[in-house]
């Protein structure tokens, strides 16, 4: 392979689709499309040997997914990277392909010249990833990180309201404690409870005590 070439593995079940994106990318001087596979296991066994610098991937295949290929691939040659291509605008499949290492997403539907544009792109290192969907993914994992953590979602005010319930304190001891009007320290109770799915405040003092105890061991 000429070292200036940008080395491009293609990996798609049908023949006439990795047909057409070689001589598409063939046609430009910067590429060189060094290998091709029409299944996951093909690519697996394939690429590690050829090292490309980009590896094209279907999402959907015959035994298996191009989600799964990348992150595999990605852990053996940690500078490939991945060009995830489909047929399905799917945010679950652009969510794991992030996850599992991608550089970018592209839909099949997609023109020529912007494919080849992509491809370059993804060659160089860049990320090419459609802003929206990055941002509703970016969502979806702050969610999971919550959902890891139930008190990240709490404000601090809220924090130190659990923490006072903990301690066996009632709303007006709370009130007290904090400052605040009664009614106040109520809405706080209220919101907590609603953020931690919980429906009794003793309930979220069992919650604290259990935090509380975790973290001793841990220490």
């Amino acid at each position: 392979m000429d070292s200036e070439k940008i080395g491009v593995f293609l990996l798609d079940d049908h023949q006439v689709v990795r047909r057409g994106l070689k001589d598409m990318l063939e046609d430009e001087p910067d590429f060189e499309v060094v290998g091709e596979a029409a299944t996951a296991a093909e690519a697996l066994a394939r690429v590690p040997a050829l090292r490309p610098r980009v590896a094209v991937l279907d999402v959907r295949l015959p035994d298996g997914d191009g989600v799964t290929v990348c992150r595999e691939l990605r852990s053996k040659l940690p500078d490939l990277n991945c060009l995830m291509l489909t047929s399905f605008a799917d945010e679950e499949a652009l969510f794991d392909a992030i996850m599992a290492g991608a550089s970018g997403y592209l839909l099949k539907q997609t023109l020529g010249p912007d494919l080849v544009s992509a491809v370059r792109t993804v060659g160089s290192g860049e990320s090419l990833l459609d802003p929206r969907l990055a941002t509703k993914v970016m969502a979806k994992l702050r969610a999971a990180d919550q959902q890891k953590d139930p008190l990240a979602q709490l404000t601090v005010q809220e924090h130190k309201v659990l923490d006072l319930i903990g301690e066996g304190l009632t709303n007006r001891q709370i009130a007290d404690r904090l400052f605040l009007a009664e009614k106040t320290v109520k809405n706080y109770v209220s919101a907590l409870l609603a953020k931690l799915g919980l429906t009794r405040r003793v309930q979220a003092a069992v919650m604290v005590s259990e935090i509380k105890s975790g973290q001793a061991r841990h220490r």
